[in-house]
Parts: C-alpha cells; structure tokens; sequence
C-alpha cells in the first residue's frame, strides 16, 4: 500500500494484521513514536493522521493507505513546541515524549490560529493533553511548555542550552531506548505465564518452536503471572501464536491469596521447605533481615529503643483510658511501578562468544557482572548498553526474567533475541510497592512531648519478603523509647520490589496522621507539634517556611466546614538516607578538541548526564559543543547504580574532581607552572590526555565502616515537608489536589530545573498512592484484575495541582560536592499530607489507601 510518512511517499507491504506504530516502527524504522499501553490509554504513541491527532497502537495499518502521517521526526526538531519543551524541561525519561510533542504541536497550532498568541489556562491545557500519562511526572513542566509556545516565545532558536543535556534528542524523537533496537535476523521473545496461583509444573509442552525453561530446578509456581518458559520467532504476533499454544500440565496446591489468611497459622505454606523459604523472593534494597518464619508469616524483624518502657507506658495509657494515647489500624495497597518503557532486552552472542545486551536497566554495572556469573564468563567479555532508560523507579534494578529469556534464546538459536513485556506484564509481574497494614500506637507525655511509639507492620509484598517499614520509625521525632516490628504475610501474589523510598510511604502514611491527630487532642498546630519532636534541625526552617503560607495560616479547624465542597489543608513530615557510592569515578578524555566524560552510570531521567555536563563545563569554561557525555555503558570507569537517591551526590563532586585533574593535566602539558589559575581552559594539542576523578571522603566519613556491594551510609538525613492542599466533593467523594508546597532539605542543587522536575514528579507519584493507585485481583483465582492502563489509574496532566518546591540548602558542608539525593524524600510523605488534608476538610480521618470516593463517603456519613 501507499502512505505518505513526513512528506515522502512510501509504498510498504505490511501485514493486514499490523497495527499504525508496528508499521512505522517496524517497517518504517521511525521508532520515536513509542508503544507502551497497547489500549489507547497513555498517548505515548501519538502521530498526526492528515493534521489530528491518533493513537497509533489503535489504528490498524491498513488504515493509513492514502493518508498522510506526521511522526515526532516529521516536526524536524524546529517546531515551537520541542523548542519550549527542551527549554521548559517538560519531560524526564522522555519515553512519553514524542507523544506528548505531537499532540501538543496539533493544540498549539490549532491554539493560535484561532486566539493568537496568548497562552491557554491550565484547565485548557489538561483538557487538550488528557490522553497522555507520564510516569515520571512531568507535567509541571508539560504545562509551562504548552503555555509558552502558545504565546509564541519559542518561535526562534534560542541561544541558550536547555537544562536537560539530552533535551534535544529527546523532543526529536531520536534519543534510543532498549525497546528501539532492531538487529538485523531478529527473533521477538514471548514468555509463557503460570495460570495457577500455586502449583507443581509437572509437564511443558511447547513443540518445535525455539524455547527456554525459565523455572529452574524448583517446578513450583507461586502465583499467576510467573514465568514458565520463554518462546520465540521472526516476530513478535509468531512468538505470541506459539505462545498459545504451549501447554503446561499443573498439579494444583491450596493458595493463600489474601494477606489476613496469611496470618492465620492454618493457611497452606507458600514456602514449605526452609530451601524454599531461604530461596524467597525480596522486595527491599537492605540487606536480608535475620528473623524466623511462623507459616506464612516471616517475623517479627524487631528495632526500637526501650521497647520494654514504650510497651509500659502505651499499655498503662490505654488501661487508664488516657486521650493523649492514638491508637488505630492504617493500610495502603499495592502500588504498580509501571515505567512507560517496559522491561525490555535484546541479547546477542557474537563470534567470539561474548555477550551484548541492550537492556533497560537502572544499574549497567550490576547487570554485566550478574551476566557475567550467570553464563561464565569474564566480565570484559559482557557488554552492556542502556543509552536512554525510560523510567524505572527501583524495578529495573537487577537481571530481570526478560534479560535472563532473551540471553538463553539467543544462545540457543545462534540469533539476537528481544524480549519485551506487555502492558499486561509490567502491571502484574514487574514490580510493585507492597502493600501494608500497620497497628500503631503514639503517645505523648503531661508535657506534650513524644513519650512512646509503638509500630506493627504487615507487609503485602505477595511471594517476596524483607518489607521493612516500621524500622524506618527509627529515624524520626528524637529518641522517645518505641517498639517497632515488621512482618512479612506472605501470600501467592505477584512479588514486590523496591520503588522510590521502598518501606516510606506506609509508615508514614500512618505514623504522620497520627502526629495530626495527637496536634488535635494537644490542641497545638500541626507544624508547631512536628517542629518541637523533630530532631532534624536543617528541616527547622522548612517548618517555619510551612507555617507561614497562606493556606496554612488561613485553613479551617477540622469538622467546622459544611456544603458539598470543602477545603482542607494538611502537613507531613519526612526523611530519607543519604546513600552514595564512595569508589565512583569519573574519567575525562581529550578527544578531537572535546572533553569526553564517561562513566558507567545511567540516566533514567534523574537528569545525571545534565549533571556531569554542567559540573565539567562550569569547572574548565567550556561551552556545551566541548563537553560531550558517553554514560549508559559498562566497561568504563565505576559509576552508581541509579537507585537510592545516590546517583548525584556519587558523581556531582567525582566529576568536580576529575575537571580539576584535568586542568593541573592541561597545565603540566603545556609546562605551565605556578597558580592553577582559571578561566577557560586551552585543549588544542592536548588529545588523548586523560584523568580519572574520584570521589573524596565526606568530613567525619560515613556511619557504614565499609561500603555494603559499593553503597555507604552517609551521615544525616535528607528531610522535607509538604503541605497540600485539596478540595472535597462530599456529594461524589472526590478529593481534587489544588496546591502542593513541597520544602525539600538535600544541600547544594546541581541543576534548579531537573531537581525540581525530580520532586514535582514526586509529589505526583505520591498523589497517585493517596487517591487513585490499586491493585485488584481475583479472590477466588489470583488474577490480577487490573493490568492495563485503563484499570489501573496513574495520575494524569489534569490530576496535577500547582506544586511549589523550595529547596533548604544549608546544613550539609560535612558532605564532599555539600549535596545529598531527593528523589526518595521528595515523595515518601504526600500521601499522609493528603489524608491530613482530607481531614481537615471534612473531620474525618481515612485509614486505608487510596482515598477512594466509596470510602470517603461512607465515612463522611458515619
């Protein structure tokens, strides 16, 4: 059939059965445009079809015969809406991108033809962007972007770099994601999944077609959704037809499919052998806690500080009938990771017989060295590429099944193999924050002051344990005795995975709303209560900058408010580690007169490759064409996993090292002597010159004598304070987030915009754990019920409230490079922000998450 694609026409044979982005994808070799839903949902694959706007995941190729279609590639890079984006910083991982620059060229266009150039509202901008969802959460940058071009201020080139040194690539459609690369002789990897909850594989019959086992020794299944085996063909609709017709016999076994059965010492064993439960799956980044096992539930893991004087003191509370003890029972539910990019991998055995995988991955380092012990080899003969990560918030941190699938395939059929997963498979098996159920009790002294706490938390994290929550109750509000526990319910669900502050939300959720309450029967203001039991002084300023805002000091008591919509306003408090990688290095090298900065580090939208060009740029005088960054590959010098909030405070002072190494080398070179001086620095004649920077020591080092698997704990904690502001309906049950200030407590800010892109993003993932986020599953079968992007709800541009961030940069001159990671604390504490909102509004408090409409009206009404 013919179709014009950006102007040229084209006559392509394609199959009937293909779908618009498989054609231009796969045919057409135009991988900007991004599959990631498959339902029609998320818009990261959005083209213009004769000028408007069309999900091409929906659009049948055949549908495009005659007609003319613009791809991001086809806007050419000089569009006013990639110009404001790049400069607006209206994107992270860029995955969702492309989508978004198409449908809002089509607004833009159609926006100024009809008003001129004036910028819409917010409201306008939501409503024409609704169909697209960025995981990252961008939209604050998404919305000053739209605005600004609307009201043509990018309608020329701008001499300035934009802050996202990939910006560029990105708003073309050109950066390159795991999920683009296309080898010449391809095979599409498709994995087969149990269909039981809990059983013995006792047979697997997949005919002829190339396949791999993918359980191991142990034949057990454990939940719907584990991988079986792995098939695959010349493409992916082959792969996904023999797939089908794999057949598994199954013996079945009784399974625990709800985290109160797994507490009664009656229900079936998930684990039954101590291999088995040794063998057990983990959710946590720690490592494993030492602690025994009762059934299916594994603990208690016990922290605390006079835990025998806080259980005295809350049992003597509660016989004496005392109001200055809280007690209650707070849950949260299962919350997906669902990066827009899935899990992806394409393997490759070359001649020699080393091993090239192209793989989404948060940590290149770790993923060639599990490789490499994995199928024997030397670590320099695996080869590891992550050019851009498309969002992974803790769940693409190690050698997942598709990089494990498409590796043995490959070895198998001679062939490189890419293994994909679905919409479907990245909501039930790749990741998810656990959920929790947390018996809490809090109680203050005559005086007002924290005399005991005391945490029970139970762990939802399905076949996976080492949950902890309730010990990270250890770090706040000073040393009042408290007994903290943690439990995992194990249960023949999905497992979870670390995701973004993994343990921090839960408690939070229920330790920060009973701080509220406490505020309320003290008769004290919530931000004063938290500043006086707070033992972090650098978050001392955020609490007064909090209890100056204007929404805070003209807010309503609880309960006082009546009509069908109310306002309220609430507070929470948080911290999180510092963690870093003392032996990260930072190699620069003269090449071609350009400074060349390599690092086996990777950008998942973090904004690394920013910081590394900034930090190297702004250190030697150079401009942004002289500093070019090579990262997302291993085999260079030592870079950071990027997880833990540790990737900028390893590397932000390792390449201020290496650029001072630099400029001593360029002057021993030129056999200058004296001052070091400054200004821009010559790099004429001086190619192949190269230095390795490393990261010095922090003053007082670091509270872990020895790095654990490269990581330190540094010493202080990051904090923050968020204060957010919301909107009840009473009639629906609808709770709308209207304003968010977010005061964050990390040192020195390396690049404004990306930090606080990071924490706008935060806060939208919070906001999306207190109202929208949930996993359902099947009680009778363990299905889950909610795995595509319609059933599972991930907030949206409209969903997004006006977010101010402000940063608190004083206390960390103890800290090499004086500043620490943010992305975990920016996000831990909004959803307990929300729910003090929410009471606030309406008097009555939620105990369970999310936030749904059903639950608040029915407790509004009790």
């Amino acid at each position: 059939m013919d179709i014009t694609v950006n102007g040229v026409t084209t006559e392509v044979d394609a199959d009937p059965d293909a779908t618009a982005v498989e054609l231009v994808r796969e045919d057409l070799g135009l991988t900007g445009t991004k599959p990631a839903c498959g339902v029609g949902v998320c818009g990261a694959c959005t083209v213009l079809v004769d000028g408007r706007p069309s999900v091409s995941c929906l659009t049948p190729a055949a549908a495009l015969e005659g007609r003319s279609v613009t791809t991001v590639e086809g806007l050419g890079g000089s569009h006013p809406v990639q110009r404001a984006f790049a400069a607006h910083d209206g994107l992270q991982c860029g995955y969702c991108t492309p989508g978004f620059v198409v449908e809002a060229a089509a607004f833009v266009d159609g926006w100024r033809a009809a008003h001129g150039d004036v910028a819409p509202d917010r409201a306008t901008i939501a409503d024409a962007l609704a169909g697209h969802l960025c995981r990252c959460g961008a939209y604050q940058g998404i919305y000053a972007a739209v605005a600004a071009a609307c009201a043509g201020e990018h309608d020329r080139d701008d001499d300035a770099a934009p802050p996202r040194a990939e910006a560029v690539e990105k708003v073309t459609g050109r950066a390159r994601y795991s999920t683009d690369v296309r080898p010449d002789g391809l095979l599409e990897a498709v994995i087969v999944r149990s269909t039981e909850a809990h059983a013995r594989v006792v047979e697997v019959d997949a005919g002829a077609v190339p396949h791999v086992d993918l359980l191991g020794t142990d034949r057990t299944v454990r939940y719907v959704g584990q991988p079986i085996i792995a098939v695959a063909a010349p493409t992916r609709a082959k792969a996904l037809a023999a797939a089908e017709q794999v057949t598994v016999a199954y013996e079945r076994l009784p399974a625990v499919l709800d985290a109160r059965q797994a507490r009664d010492p009656a229900s079936p064993p998930v684990y039954a052998t101590k291999e088995a439960r040794r063998n057990a799956r983990r959710s946590g980044e720690t490592p494993p806690m030492p602690t025994r096992w009762r059934g299916n539930v594994r603990g208690p893991f016990t922290m605390g500080r006079r835990t025998a004087t806080a259980v005295r003191r809350i049992t003597e509370a509660a016989r004496r009938g005392d109001e200055r003890l809280v007690v209650g029972e707070f849950s949260t539910a299962v919350q997906a990771h669902t990066p827009l990019e899935p899990h992806a991998c394409v393997a490759r055995w070359d001649e020699r017989g080393d091993l090239h995988l192209h793989v989404s991955t948060q940590a290149v380092n770790l993923i060639g060295e599990s490789a490499a012990k994995r199928w024997g080899l030397p670590a320099e003969r695996v080869h590891v590429v992550a050019e851009h990560v498309g969002g992974g918030f803790g769940a693409k941190g190690g050698l997942d099944v598709e990089t494990v699938a498409a590796v043995e395939l490959a070895k198998a059929t001679g062939a490189p193999v890419r293994a994909v997963l679905s919409r479907s498979e990245e909501l039930i098996d790749a990741g998810n924050r656990p959920g929790s159920r947390t018996e809490l009790a809090l109680l203050a002294d005559e005086s007002g002051d924290l005399a005991a706490l005391s945490m029970d938390v139970y762990g939802d994290g399905g076949v996976s344990v080492d949950t902890p929550s309730a010990l990270l109750a250890m770090l706040v509000y000073g040393k009042a005795p408290r007994r903290l526990r943690d439990f995992d319910a194990v249960t023949n669900l999905p497992p979870g995975k670390p995701f973004r502050g993994p343990g921090g939300p839960p408690m939070l959720w229920a330790l920060e709303q009973a701080v509220d309450e406490m505020a309320l029967r003290l008769d004290e203001d919530p931000i004063a209560l938290r500043r006086r039991w707070d033992g972090n002084p650098k978050r001392r300023a955020l609490y007064d900058r909090a209890a100056a805002l204007p929404a805070w000091l003209d807010r309503s008591r609880p309960g006082e408010q009546t009509g069908r919509f109310r306002r309220g306003v609430g507070v929470a408090a948080a911290n999180w580690f510092y963690l870093l990688e003392p032996g990260s290095e930072v190699e620069l090298t003269v090449e071609d007169g350009t400074i060349v900065t390599r690092t086996a580090v990777q950008d998942i939208g973090n904004g690394i490759r920013s910081v590394l060009t900034d930090v190297v740029r702004g250190e030697l005088g150079l401009p942004a064409d002289r500093v070019r960054v090579e990262i997302g590959r291993n085999g260079t010098v030592y870079g950071p996993p990027s997880t833990g909030s540790r990737t900028t405070a390893s590397l932000g002072p390792t390449a201020r090292d290496a650029a001072r190494r630099l400029r001593a080398a360029l002057r021993e070179h030129r056999g200058e002597r004296g001052a070091d001086g400054s200004g821009p620095v010559r790099l004429d004649g001086a190619d192949g010159l190269r230095v390795v920077g490393r990261r010095r020591r922090d003053h007082r080092g670091y509270v872990t004598p020895f790095p654990l698997d490269g990581m330190a704990l540094g010493r202080g904690f990051s904090g923050a304070v968020h204060v957010t502001e919301v909107e009840v309906d009473t009639r629906l049950g609808t709770v709308r987030p209207t304003r968010v200030w977010a005061g964050i407590s990390a040192g020195h800010i390396y690049s404004d915009r990306l930090a606080r892109g990071q924490c706008e993003g935060g806060v939208v993932q919070g906001l999306g754990y207190a109202l929208y986020e949930q996993r359902h599953v099947d009680p009778a079968t363990g299905v889950v019920l909610t795995d595509n992007l319609e059933d599972y709800r991930i907030p949206g541009i409209g969903d997004t409230p006006e977010i101010t961030v402000h940063f608190h940069e004083e206390g960390w001159d103890h800290v090499t490079g004086g500043g620490v990671g943010l992305a975990e604390v920016a996000t831990v504490g909004v959803a307990a922000s929300v729910g003090n909102a929410v009471h606030n509004a309406t008097g009555w408090r939620p105990r369970d998450l999310p936030v749904r409409p059903d639950r608040l009206r029915e407790g509004i009404h009790q």
